[in-house]
């Protein structure tokens, strides 16, 4: 990631930068999924280490060339 901060907590847009998403919107699908997040006064950050558990844990590994929720749309 170019110019990313050498940080342990993201802002929200410095969270969207690396997780490469450009709306809120989507990043807030993602909280809502489950993506942690820590709230101090009126600061919200995101913590760089529960990003990436949060994407392995959703990483889903398709055998058919469909993941499971394709599967059922």
């Amino acid at each position: 990631m170019d110019n990313m901060p050498n940080t342990e907590y993201f802002n929200f847009k410095q969270a969207m930068r690396y997780l490469g998403i450009q709306s809120y919107t989507g990043l807030k699908d993602l909280i809502n999924a489950g993506l942690p997040i820590s709230i101090v006064g009126k600061s919200k950050k995101i913590k760089k280490t529960d990003i990436d558990k949060f994407m392995k844990v959703h990483t889903v590994v398709t055998t058919t060339g469909k993941n499971k929720h394709e599967e059922n749309l």
